[in-house]
């Protein structure tokens, strides 16, 4: 008890008062971690309950487990919460699927309010074995790390610091009783293969403290972490923008860092482009890192759930899904006057007319970079604004004759992913305005000009209120 409740006081799992849901599946670690918390909830004013997840892949016996938990919580007058997740007929990996399941379990209980913490009887020797199959996957320090005894979600293992060997002591010295999981002896898993052959054989050929040691790498590098990821916090805070779903990084930054900051900044932003780290390796890390040796022209990967491009000096981060692509685009008549907002962006085109300007707002008009104007009487018929399309040419101010503007998207250094709603504007002859490249050298307003059409691009919020 002593152990445990240094384990707690460490990592500050509690708060005073709080509401703690202590998960039991009945087996050895969760019944002790049951009447652990039993005798230490008075230490913190703790308010529990039980969790029971009845994961169905045991028929009679899994129904057994969660009667065995419900008596345990009745007997100790603790509300008790069942929640069947039916997983006998999953595919795929059945431990990562199952794995899941009461992570969303845990969720659900702690967003209701009922609990602030979910308690889990994660061992020592849990985390050893988490550490060494980490390892052997190649993982990092984030990784070696091991299971969090505190994660930011509100899961706490107030047990990480306590052998299986001591829990089973514990519960056997009290006469207290626990179910047993024959699929704990399964070694078609890869954690029973750790468990029962790979880690016996390098306690007895290699080292006898194995367990002890794994544990000591776990506690190193959990520090480490904890560290690096204020580092990250701050240089993601000066460094990554998020902008309409995505994530951009400007591919200078990364050549000023060392290459261990570098590493560490680019996963989290595929951490956030993606929107958690699973599947993230060293190797995509690396691969995203080779885009950026370049700043001429494109580049472009997918990593596990993720699209990323290099464009110039520019990273995306995108989520990846059937749409990611993005092949549809808009067309739309223009009202005069008219405020319209270009989908999928931040920014919105106004237009108004302003007939016989007095001189200081014809120079106005005419030479305000804030805007630009093109002369109403050369325009010809009604005005559409559409998106950029291949092909699109026009004749800008300044040209000396008909340009593409996918030159001007290079020219200029505009990243792939802005070009596909690039606002073009358009009469029934031709292109009269490009947004930046201004407007066409036939329809730009001069002096001789008497009724002009502004144009201005105005900043919106994400909600479609100018700013």
């Amino acid at each position: 008890m002593d152990r445990v409740a240094a384990t707690i006081a460490r990592y500050h799992m509690f708060e005073p008062g709080q509401k703690v849901g202590i998960a039991v599946s009945g087996g050895a670690d969760s019944v002790c971690l049951l009447y652990a918390l039993r005798e230490l909830a008075s230490h913190w004013d703790l308010h529990l309950r039980v969790l029971h997840l009845n994961h169905g892949l045991r028929g009679k016996e899994s129904d057994a487990d969660g009667e065995f938990v419900r008596d345990l919580a009745s007997e100790f007058g603790y509300p008790f919460v069942l929640r069947d997740a039916n997983l006998s007929r999953v595919t795929g990996n059945l431990e990562e699927v199952a794995r899941d399941a009461r992570l969303a379990f845990f969720r659900d209980e702690i967003a209701s309010g009922l609990v602030d913490r979910v308690a889990t009887g994660h061992t020592r020797s849990d985390q050893a074995e988490t550490v060494l199959f980490r390892f052997l996957r190649g993982a990092g320090t984030a990784g070696l790390a091991g299971i969090r005894p505190l994660t930011r979600t509100g899961i706490v293992r107030p047990l990480i610091a306590i052998g299986r060997e001591d829990v089973e002591k514990f519960l056997k010295e009290r006469g207290i009783s626990w179910r047993e999981d024959a699929t704990n002896g399964d070694l078609g898993f890869a954690r029973n293969r750790i468990r029962h052959d790979l880690l016996p054989d390098l306690a007895r050929n290699w080292n006898p403290s194995i367990i002890p040691a794994l544990a000591q790498t776990a506690d190193w590098a959990l520090a480490e972490e904890v560290y690096w990821e204020a580092e990250i916090d701050r240089l993601a805070g000066l460094n990554l923008k998020e902008k309409n779903g995505f994530v951009l990084l400007e591919t200078g930054c990364l050549k000023d860092l060392p290459l261990a900051v570098a590493r560490r900044l680019v996963r989290r932003a595929m951490e956030l482009g993606k929107g958690d780290s699973l599947g993230i390796e060293f190797v995509h890390v690396n691969a995203v890192l080779s885009l950026t040796a370049t700043n001429e022209g494109h580049g472009r990967l997918q990593t596990p759930g993720l699209d990323i491009i290099r464009s110039f000096d520019w990273l995306r981060f995108a989520k990846l899904s059937p749409g990611s692509a993005g092949r549809g685009g808009y067309e739309f008549p223009v009202p005069i006057p008219g405020f319209l907002a270009i989908p999928g962006q931040e920014f919105a085109i106004s237009l108004e007319v302003i007939e016989n300007p007095k001189l200081p707002d014809l120079c106005d008009c005419v030479y305000n970079k804030g805007m630009v104007s093109v002369d109403t009487d050369r325009l010809c018929g009604s005005l559409t604004l559409r998106n950029w399309r291949p092909g699109d040419q026009y004749q800008p101010c300044g040209g000396s004759g008909e340009l593409k503007i996918k030159t001007l998207f290079q020219d200029y250094r505009i990243p792939l992913w802005e070009r596909r709603h690039w606002p073009v504007l358009r009469d029934q002859r031709s292109i009269v305005w490009v947004r930046r490249f201004g407007p066409s050298v036939h329809v730009a307003a001069d002096s001789s000009t008497r009724r002009f059409l502004q144009i201005r691009e105005i900043g919106i919020g994400r909600s479609g209120n100018s700013v």
